[in-house]
């Protein structure tokens, strides 16, 4: 509200109050009566007129207010569609990351007793390898004596 409205209703009252509060009151002529019954009446309707325009006002104010509220939440709701997207977009990239760390981690499973095998095999192949050597030159110290 703006402060405009609270000066709109000072005429009104002051109308009010000239009523209640007569200037004559100990003339008691029939013309004075009537001018201030009629003043009366004109105050009660500036005094109406001024409720009805509040009350206009008012319902004016609820309206935008709702129109308002009504654009909030259709903004709310686009911007959580927005994050939805967006969120979708991203997905794909962390489950495709996911995705390859699982297929990493299962290769190194199956790697890994490979692995101990190759290194078993190589042992065993350096070992006879070795036991070779070592017959052929002892066969070759034998042949010395």
């Amino acid at each position: 509200m703006q402060g405009g409205g609270g000066v709109e209703q000072q005429p009104p009252m002051q109308m009010v109050l000239r009523v209640k509060h007569p200037s004559s009151l100990g003339s008691g002529g029939g013309g004075d009566e009537e001018e201030g019954e009629g003043s009366s009446r004109s105050a009660l309707s500036v005094f109406k007129a001024k409720e009805e325009q509040i009350e206009r006002r008012k319902m004016e104010v609820r309206e935008k207010v709702f129109a308002h509220l009504g654009r909030v939440e259709e903004e709310s709701k686009r911007l959580a569609f927005i994050r939805q997207e967006l969120e979708g977009m991203a997905d794909p990239t962390r489950k495709e990351v996911e995705s390859i760390r699982k297929r990493i981690d299962t290769m190194n499973r199956q790697l890994k007793p490979l692995g101990k095998t190759c290194v078993k095999k190589l042992v065993s192949e350096s070992e006879r390898m070795r036991m070779k050597k070592l017959e052929e030159l002892n066969k070759t110290v034998d042949s010395l004596y």
